[in-house]
């Protein structure tokens, strides 16, 4: 008789056992479809991202154009709308991802501009838009973080941005002057003088899926 009520308490705790698990794989479950119906609609991370520049040479401001081949989404980026997506996002840019078509103008723009810069390996900031046509980014570069203001538009789901930086509002002069010496003969125009100019144009678009 005691083996028989014996077995029966070890079938009934075994059969408990599975029970908590089954509830409890299911309760795992529910959390992970509740984390993917709070995923946004709009992510910037996963926008294709694209950011050209163009810098100037000589005299005659000849462009030199170029672009970042990756960006990080370090904080924000999700929203129900491009612009709550795009709004108070941060960012982290990679200087190695620079591309100009040219490895030469590549190796130098790292080593004799962002090299010479203090704490450069990444340019880094916040977006903020303002209104619906206007907004900043708090831009850290060469250890220097300023406001740099920009105009934007949204169309459908891409977001465009354009901006004027100037290189010294980051106290870069000493960067700009390494890269002309690097570069002095390429930089010279009709007139003989080598120039590299200290704005640089900026144009952002993200395409979100």
């Amino acid at each position: 008789m005691k083996k028989i009520i014996y077995s029966l308490v070890i079938c009934f705790t075994i059969s408990q056992a599975i029970s908590c698990k089954s509830e409890a794989k299911k309760g795992t479950e529910t959390t992970t479809e509740e984390v993917k119906e709070a995923k946004k609609a709009f992510v910037l991370q996963d926008a294709t991202n694209t950011i050209e520049w163009i810098a100037y040479k000589t005299t005659e401001k000849v462009p030199v154009k170029g672009q970042f081949q990756k960006v990080n989404i370090t904080s924000g980026g999700e929203g129900d709308s491009v612009k709550e997506a795009i709004n108070n996002a941060e960012f982290s840019i990679p200087v190695s991802s620079i591309f100009t078509k040219d490895t030469s103008r590549d190796f130098k723009i790292k080593k004799f501009f962002f090299g010479v810069m203090d704490k450069t390996e990444l340019l880094s900031g916040k977006l903020v838009l303002e209104n619906d046509s206007i907004g900043y980014t708090n831009l850290t570069m060469n250890g220097v973080t300023k406001k740099l203001p920009f105009s934007y538009s949204l169309n459908g789901k891409e977001f465009a941005l354009n901006a004027t930086m100037k290189i010294s509002d980051w106290q870069g002069e000493t960067a700009l002057n390494s890269l002309n010496e690097a570069c002095k003969d390429l930089h010279k125009g009709a007139d003989g003088v080598s120039k590299t100019w200290d704005e640089v144009a900026l144009n952002i678009t993200s395409v979100f899926k």
